[in-house]
């Protein structure tokens, strides 16, 4: 969420922002700075009417201290008719307070400096490529492979669950298993604190994130406890620290979390979604650091090499993208997109993002930081996917498949137990 002395500092220089993100009600900026000053019309108001109650009560206690009753008996009447008209008044400032909150929740995150002009993914730029692309000599497609091996039943998902929903046995359940240990362990190796979160949240934490209200509906939502399903390890990990000041002497603070993830993916349909490209349920290791504002930019580069290493060790062609600012995300100032190439689909395949979302999720949870001279500052914080499953599987598959197996790369074979399934 923008802050208010954000909105005020410069509206305009905000609304050219806003529509660089193609966020097209831009003169919501003008109503929500009116509502802020009626809101500290109101708060002077409260606060006038108040110090006048204040001080007649205290007058009354005087009086009634030298036995003036008739006089103490009509000022208690005058701050009667003063009461009288606070209530009112305290009723509208609520209301004022409420509908400011609820429209400054409708503005996305500001892009920063760095990010390209553009309004979809054909706009991101391309910033680095790695590794090499196979050449095939057959190209078998991951959903092909994944019968061929055994790996996955998808239509037993499906008969447990919904379409979706895959179901991963034998080998297919291990190389799940070898790739989170190994992802764990990259980020465990690095300074980063593992979580083992719940796999549902409040609707609290789904706002202090920004899923709520931009995403409601790409959640699963358990109505009878009010709970969500998270979408990422990032909701329910970078709570931890909701309505928390942190001492300089503390951070960074750095967090990694390995969690199923649940998204509807409503709308999702064609061949984008076959096999692992796109499914409701799938694991993913998480990264997160709370940062001081004056580092975040520089920690956001050190937390793309760290993604970057991943898909080196993993020998998978790659590309990292800087999204434009029609793409990114509700929430984010700045994203880098890491895709991985997948050899038998003949396309690239998105496995991670990572993203400095600023102070934007830090306002809607209260998470700041004493300053030496004692002031309070809020965090900058950032994610990323470090990585993302169903997509990285599919590349393995698909680009080491050859007459005699999948051939894995050398940084699983500890973890799978194996160098070939």
């Amino acid at each position: 969420m923008l802050t208010m002395a954000l909105l005020r500092q410069d509206p305009e220089g905000v609304k050219k922002k806003l529509h660089r993100k193609h966020f097209a009600p831009v003169e919501i900026i003008d109503y929500i700075i009116g509502l802020d000053d009626r809101r500290k019309k109101l708060q002077s108001d409260v606060d006038n009417l108040l110090a006048q109650i204040n001080a007649a009560s205290k007058e009354i206690g005087q009086l009634m201290a030298k036995g003036q009753r008739e006089d103490a008996e009509a000022k208690k009447q005058a701050v009667a008719g003063l009461k009288d008209q606070l209530q009112p008044l305290q009723n509208e400032q609520t209301q004022v307070e409420q509908e400011l909150h609820d429209e400054l929740v409708k503005v996305p995150n500001l892009p920063a400096d760095l990010v390209p002009d553009g309004k979809a993914a054909a706009d991101n730029l391309v910033v680095k490529e790695g590794g090499t692309k196979p050449v095939l000599a057959q190209k078998t497609p991951h959903w092909d492979l994944i019968k061929q091996y055994d790996l996955i039943d998808f239509e037993t998902g499906a008969k447990l669950t919904g379409s979706g929903f895959p179901l991963y046995k034998g080998k297919g359940a291990k190389l799940q298993r070898a790739l989170i240990q190994y992802f764990l362990d990259h980020n465990t190796d690095a300074g980063y604190l593992e979580y083992i979160p719940p796999y549902m949240v409040n609707q609290a934490s789904a706002y202090a994130t920004g899923q709520l209200p931009d995403k409601e509906g790409q959640m699963y939502h358990i109505t009878a406890d009010n709970f969500y399903l998270i979408p990422t390890a990032e909701v329910p990990v970078t709570n931890i620290y909701r309505d928390t000041i942190l001492k300089p002497a503390e951070l960074p603070v750095k967090m990694t979390a390995y969690t199923p993830c649940f998204r509807r993916e409503a709308g999702s349909f064609g061949a984008d979604v076959r096999g692992l490209n796109r499914v409701h349920q799938f694991d993913k290791v998480e990264i997160v650091q709370l940062v001081d504002p004056a580092t975040s930019y520089q920690v956001l580069d050190e937390m793309v090499a760290h993604v970057e290493k991943l898909l080196v060790d993993l020998e998978l062609p790659y590309r990292i993208l800087r999204l434009c600012a029609g793409d990114m995300s509700f929430n984010s100032a700045l994203t880098y997109d890491f895709e991985v190439f997948s050899a038998a689909q003949e396309k690239w395949l998105e496995v991670s993002s990572v993203s400095n979302f600023e102070t934007f999720q830090a306002n809607r949870m209260k998470l700041r930081y004493k300053e030496e001279s004692g002031k309070t500052q809020l965090l900058h914080t950032l994610n990323g996917s470090s990585l993302a499953l169903p997509r990285i599987v599919a590349a393995l598959l698909e680009n080491n498949q050859t007459p005699e197996g999948i051939k894995l790369p050398k940084v699983l074979h500890r973890y799978f137990g194996s160098e070939m399934i």
